[in-house]
């Protein structure tokens, strides 16, 4: 057995991961997503470095004010006769001094915090893109399109506007406490006690609302992802949908994930929002007994009216934090969730190593030999059974049969977009699983029935597969492939912008573009897959006369459904069931009046009749 990459049937939202403890389909522990977030942190540690000093600059500054104030307001009550102005002023100009300058050291705090947001934001899209670069064709065979988008932009921006502004003002806050906490007990260490009381309860309240919020924020990231899909799906299939007139079918389909999103964030917002009310409420208890217990000891003469000032600041300083720390907790469960999701993707397993001393192809004759190949896309379901087909170096090798016989399965195989199961692939007398992955694919050039553009000019998409390629190679590959006169009626020729795969052209149009394409490759082996199905019977026939200079002395591989097309193929099989039923020239099989006698008689209602 070769592999066991299968293609299951296509999911939504959060996939189970094939590789890595977030991608096992179970909740990450929180200790795990810390630890793989800190990397993206740590990385930038001058910055972060430079981020706590500014952050422990500014809280300082801002923290001497209450003491200040207080030291003002007893002040005003030194002398029997009046008030210290002198006092008073000095002290308010120190609080004024260190208010700005802690309003200056936390601007630029947000700039180095934006900073770190971009560079970490970068890097972890940058690493996201370049797995799934190398993820297996498998992959994108599962899980929708959408709900990829979703994360590398929802999700990702979700993680990284809580992991650089949170992480920050959690070490504010810590920093806010420890020193509000010092002051207050070199103030009145009696009224401190008031806290034994109220902060735990305020913890456990913090608890119960996260643990019971965190399901419900992935529950809000999996709907969100299955909305993003269905409306790529939908997008891309407006034509479809008006011509069957399903307009009415697809809004009700629509509205009723759009409400399943809006109902899993109202839920998760919900319970996430008590943390910060439930906390708050606590913090005004604790004022309410920091008021009454403040009075009765100045009323005994234990403490001055400035110190009680003081304290009621710091207190609010002091629970201030917590209040806010409770209100990131709850943004932060919605961040661990985006962070699921996001390292399922970073985790997923990309495409088997090459095999140790794979062998890079320098020189490529084209016999290809497949011998008893059997695979099947789910395990227990084969596509293909016994398969064997010798393809000798440069000729045409035809694949016809009923549509989901194996015929593009053999092309998957023959390119190592999917691993057999059991048996053998030769190219030159080489097992491809000896080979170079990126050599082997490299040998190949493919024409698809769905032809793909890339958002670029004509010219950069009719180079795509080669490096330094002139402009006159690229007029003579448009000429052959009756493309060129069409491209210089275009406002900019070769230099016309194509978008969005060329929708503003015809299909036909951009089939004659993939084909110029291929036709500027110096690959020696070629798969054509309906190659000129979108073009009229006289274009293809004139691509046909174009293409046989690009399939001389090349291995072809040639699946078609318009059989008239093949006549010339030095060996066509008949596939059916995923075996080889018949296989010859076409005179050959013709005489024998067998399965492609009518499959071919079919195509011109009984004219062999």
């Amino acid at each position: 057995m070769r592999g066991d990459q299968r293609r299951p049937e296509q999911k939504n939202g959060i996939w189970p991961g094939s590789g890595g403890e977030a991608a096992s389909g179970k909740r990450a522990p929180r200790k795990y997503l810390l630890l793989r977030l800190w990397r993206y942190l740590g990385r930038y540690y001058a910055l972060i470095g430079m981020g706590l000093a500014l952050m422990l600059v500014s809280n300082v500054l801002s923290l001497l004010g209450p003491k200040l104030s207080g030291k003002a307001i007893d002040a005003i009550g030194i002398r029997a006769g009046g008030v210290d102005f002198e006092k008073v002023f000095y002290y308010v100009g120190w609080m004024a001094a260190f208010y700005v300058l802690s309003a200056f050291f936390a601007y630029l705090l947000s700039l180095l915090t934006i900073r770190l947001t971009r560079k970490v934001i970068y890097q972890m899209r940058r690493d996201v893109f370049e797995n799934l670069s190398r993820l297996p064709v498998s992959f994108f065979d599962q899980y929708q399109t959408g709900d990829i988008i979703s994360i590398i932009t929802y999700d990702i921006d979700t993680v990284n506007q809580s992991l650089s502004n949170d992480f920050l003002q959690i070490m504010q806050s810590i920093v806010t406490v420890l020193f509000s906490l010092a002051m207050m007990l070199s103030i009145a260490p009696v009224m401190v006690l008031i806290f034994v009381v109220t902060i735990p309860i305020s913890i456990l309240l913090t608890r119960f609302i996260t643990s019971h919020s965190r399901p419900l924020y992935r529950v809000r990231s999996k709907k969100l992802g299955e909305l993003n899909g269905f409306v790529e799906e939908m997008l891309n299939g407006q034509k479809t949908t008006r011509a069957y007139g399903r307009e009415e079918q697809v809004i009700e389909a629509f509205d009723r994930k759009n409400r399943e999103a809006v109902a899993a964030n109202t839920k998760a917002e919900y319970y996430g929002t008590l943390a910060g009310p439930s906390v708050n409420f606590m913090n005004n208890t604790s004022l309410a007994l920091i008021s009454v217990f403040g009075s009765l000891l100045y009323l005994n003469g234990a403490i001055g009216i400035g110190d009680i000032s003081s304290f009621v600041q710091y207190s609010r300083k002091f629970s201030g934090p917590i209040n806010e720390t409770a209100n990131i907790l709850g943004e932060l469960q919605s961040a661990f969730a985006a962070a699921e999701r996001v390292f399922r993707l970073m985790d997923e397993l990309p495409e088997k190593p090459d095999a140790e001393k794979a062998r890079i192809l320098n020189e490529v004759y084209g016999e290809v030999l497949l011998k008893d190949v059997s695979f099947g896309y789910q395990s227990g379901k084969p596509i293909l059974k016994d398969f064997s087909l010798h393809a000798g170096a440069g000729k045409q090798i035809a694949i016809v049969g009923p549509t989901g016989a194996g015929k593009t399965t053999v092309i998957n195989l023959l390119m190592r977009f999917y691993d057999i199961d059991q048996g053998c692939i030769l190219l030159d007398g080489q097992d491809v699983y000896q080979i170079a992955r990126d050599s082997l694919r490299g040998a190949y050039t493919m024409v698809l029935q769905d032809a793909w553009l890339f958002h670029g000019t004509i010219y950069d998409n009719l180079a795509y597969g080669r490096d330094n390629i002139t402009m006159e190679e690229v007029e003579r590959a448009a000429r052959a492939a009756m493309i060129y006169s069409y491209i210089m009626k275009l406002p900019e020729g070769f230099q016309t912008i194509l978008s969005d795969n060329g929708v503003h052209i015809s299909k036909g149009q951009r089939q004659l573009l993939t084909i110029a394409r291929a036709m500027l490759s110096d690959a020696r082996m070629l798969i054509l897959d309906e190659a000129t199905s979108n073009v009229d019977t006289r274009t293809e026939m004139q691509i046909q006369e174009a293409m046989r200079s690009l399939m001389a002395e090349k291995t072809c591989f040639v699946i078609a459904h318009r059989l008239s097309t093949i006549r010339g193929a030095d060996l066509i099989l008949v596939v059916k069931d995923g075996r080889i039923a018949e296989q010859g020239s076409h005179q050959e099989l013709m005489s024998r009046r067998g399965l492609y006698y009518q499959m071919y008689d079919a195509q011109f209602e009984g004219a062999f009749e």
